[in-house]
């Protein structure tokens, strides 16, 4: 069994996440650095306010989670997450993600939580739907200086 631990995102975690963290490839989109809104909301504690946080591994940085109430409804939460780029593609997605699930049914009184993806991954979106979300809608976002299709996401708690 895989052992997390949640915490709220440390300082010198936000700099490594937004600066030292480079997906390859098609991934590259993830990028902090691809995305100044992203980049400086990760870097600045106020704008991060108390909705960040670390996943760690041991003493490792696996990855990290951002949780922010939604806009159109008090029963919904929208997350945002992601795994450091070389622990991607090991199988521990699922884990990870449980984790994240967890810590919100735990800590925060909402009934559906959401998120959107990039349509063209694949790979996250399978991890998704095997933790039970369902697609609910497909839209057009802009970021990283370019409109892309996402496909938004939700699972009943």
């Amino acid at each position: 069994m895989v052992s997390f631990v949640i915490q709220k995102l440390s300082q010198n975690n936000a700099e490594a996440i937004a600066d030292e963290w480079k997906y390859q490839g098609v991934y590259e989109f993830y990028n902090m650095t691809s995305d100044p809104e992203d980049y400086e909301e990760l870097m600045t504690p106020s704008l991060r306010k108390d909705n960040y946080f670390q996943v760690m591994k041991g003493n490792t940085l696996f990855g990290f989670f951002v949780i922010e109430k939604a806009l159109d409804s008090d029963d919904i939460v929208d997350i945002g997450l992601g795994i450091k780029p070389e622990l991607t593609g090991n199988g521990l997605g699922q884990a990870f993600l449980l984790e994240i699930l967890d810590y919100i049914r735990k800590n925060i009184s909402v009934k559906t939580v959401r998120l959107g993806v990039a349509s063209f991954n694949e790979r996250a979106k399978k991890v998704y739907e095997k933790a039970g979300f369902v697609q609910t809608k497909i839209y057009d976002q802009p970021t990283n200086g370019s409109v892309y299709e996402f496909v938004e996401m939700k699972k009943e708690l």
